[in-house]
């Protein structure tokens, strides 16, 4: 039984920085790979950033490339997100999201089975 639990959301002004952290539980997590998404109201999950199970492949959304950092830590079985130069554009529900191994439509949501319960993250101008 595979658990994904998102946490570290809150409100920043437009600027700051925050960290949101996803911990993973059960069998074999450590061939995982992991992702984070994320959502506003009325519109589709966007991809965020992706990390291979390996830690090699990272890949970022256009939109976040060069202000977020996708890492892992495999002896916690935590994926974190460090978000910094925050945009009001930025404000959605953030979901943490994994699977086995490698993962080829790493960029969208169907290429993943685990999801965690989302976090809400507000950038204030």
């Amino acid at each position: 039984h595979v658990q994904l639990q998102a946490s570290g959301g809150g409100s920043v002004q437009a600027g700051g920085s925050l960290r949101l952290s996803c911990a993973a539980s059960g069998r074999t997590t450590s061939r995982f790979s992991l992702a984070w998404f994320r959502q506003v109201p009325g519109k589709e999950r966007e991809f965020v950033a992706h990390i291979g199970w390996t830690g090699r492949d990272i890949y970022y959304g256009d939109s976040v490339k060069g202000r977020f950092t996708i890492s892992r830590d495999n002896a916690e079985n935590t994926v974190y997100l460090q978000m910094s130069s925050l945009k009001p554009e930025d404000t959605a529900v953030y979901y943490c999201a994994a699977d086995y191994w490698d993962i080829s439509n790493y960029y969208s949501p169907n290429g993943y089975a685990y999801w965690g319960q989302g976090t809400l993250v507000t950038v204030s101008s």
